[in-house]
């Protein structure tokens, strides 16, 4: 009888996407085939001394974090220096993914077409009127660093720009304005480490009472249209699946990640990459894969033997 692989389950945390990340983990457990795989759970607003003192029975973790202080690299760094592998980007990757601002610089850098852009910090005079003149309204005002559209806005109106800096401002120190787009809003999942599969790209419909694709239409179910493959031509389909490829290789992703993009007319526009996808089995990527023909475990498994292989890369 083959051994069981140990598998430590990492969900929860400290972030405003604290739930999120509880629900992920429950979904997970549930899927991980109990005859393959001896099962876990660890917490780490509360669990990182079990964590540490339990390190050499891990085989490897699978890190269901979202946000700050578990999808930003840190995280990945201790999991690195307790050499336990994972299914996820290392630190780097992490790290500037999950750091907008940064992933711009990286994407800019690549060739990788942006909306055009401004960034704050708190300590910044805001210029209101130099942002509508160099980008026009709306505009979408977004935290540099954090997920799940948590302190995003579109503001139509110069009056209500204050209010949506305020409010990205309480979650961050760092801001992003950007240009806002009107599209098609797409996501396109990619699996693999030297050799990258890009999955069925998935369109993104909110209900009408849904200025953009917020918190509440992620997560509320009926509020949102998830469509795949999505409604787009073969050759927006082509382009799509490169954008994806390039942007998770140009931020030195590992394992997997969903790329967020515009289409408008017959230009694409990468909005941003995460490196931890929503995990449940109706979240985009398992969707995505089970277009492929993956099943939710099946993923599982996938990307429990990608980050295992990935061991031979520990310090």
């Amino acid at each position: 009888m083959n051994k069981k692989i140990r598998v430590a389950v990492l969900s929860g945390g400290t972030s405003t996407e604290r739930e999120v990340s509880l629900k992920s983990g429950e979904e997970v457990i549930r899927a991980l085939d109990p005859e393959k795989y001896s099962i876990n759970r660890y917490d780490p607003k509360t669990d990182i001394p079990r964590l540490l003192a339990e390190a050499g029975e891990i085989d490897i973790a699978m890190v269901v974090l979202h946000g700050v202080n578990g999808e930003d690299g840190t995280v990945q760094g201790l999991l690195d220096l307790l050499r336990i592998p994972y299914q996820c980007s290392g630190p780097l990757g992490s790290a500037v993914a999950m750091h907008k601002l940064a992933a711009k610089y990286l994407y800019e850098k690549a060739g990788i077409p942006v909306p055009p852009y401004l960034s704050f910090n708190k300590t910044d005079a805001l210029d209101l009127d130099q942002c509508i003149r160099r980008l026009g309204l709306p505009l979408v005002i977004k935290p540099v660093r954090g997920g799940s559209s948590i302190g995003l806005c579109i503001e139509e109106s110069r009056e209500n720009l204050p209010a949506a800096f305020d409010k990205a401002f309480a979650h961050d120190e760092t801001l992003l304005v950007e240009k806002y787009i009107p599209g098609v809003e797409i996501t396109g999942g990619v699996i693999g480490n030297e050799d990258l599969e890009a999955l069925p790209l998935i369109e993104i419909v909110p209900e009408k009472t849904h200025l953009f694709f917020d918190y509440e239409a992620k997560y509320q179910p009926g509020e949102t249209q998830e469509i795949c493959p999505a409604r787009i031509s073969p050759e927006l389909t082509r382009r799509a699946q490169a954008l994806a490829v390039k942007a998770h290789r140009s931020l030195f992703c590992e394992g997997y990640s969903r790329t967020d993009m515009i289409i408008h007319g017959d230009d694409i526009f990468v909005l941003e990459t995460n490196t931890i996808p929503g995990m449940t089995s109706n979240s985009l990527l398992p969707k995505a894969a089970a277009a492929a023909g993956m099943s939710f475990s099946g993923l599982l498994d996938r990307l429990i033997e990608l980050g295992l292989k990935r061991r031979r890369y520990l310090p």
